[in-house]
């Protein structure tokens, strides 16, 4: 079972957040997103525990419990919403054509996706 471990201080390493949870089964997946522009932890990270009743122990045995000052959040990861990116996965951008991104839609493109402006190339006719 998948756990969203929240309220982390921004110093927090992977080795110290998988220590918490060692005791409690064994860790099969683990991921701690990092600031682009920073390249520090966000405050959460996600802890994948080998069974549902080994993350139940771990919800109910750490959730609020201090962790460098801070009461930690734990809870049942929730599922990504379909229609999102999936991780990452390519297009959008300031320049390219819509789709994606959370909870997505699409919608005509983006920075220099098409619609509206200036009415094309009528002013440049006169040059």
């Amino acid at each position: 079972m998948k756990l969203f471990v929240g309220n982390l201080p921004f110093s927090a390493s992977e080795l110290e957040i998988r220590e918490l949870f060692e005791d409690f089964g064994v860790i099969t997946d683990f991921y701690l997103p990092l600031d682009r522009d920073t390249g520090r932890p966000r405050g959460f990270a996600f802890v994948t525990l080998d069974s549902r009743e080994n993350a139940e122990s771990a919800m109910q045995a750490l959730d609020g419990n201090d962790f460098s000052g801070r009461p930690l959040r734990i809870n049942e990861a929730e599922e990504r919403r379909s229609g999102g990116g999936g991780g990452g996965g390519g297009g959008g951008g300031y320049r390219g054509g819509g789709g994606g991104g959370r909870g997505g839609g699409g919608g005509g493109g983006g920075y220099r996706g098409g619609g509206g402006g200036r009415g094309g190339r009528k002013d440049r006719d006169n040059w």
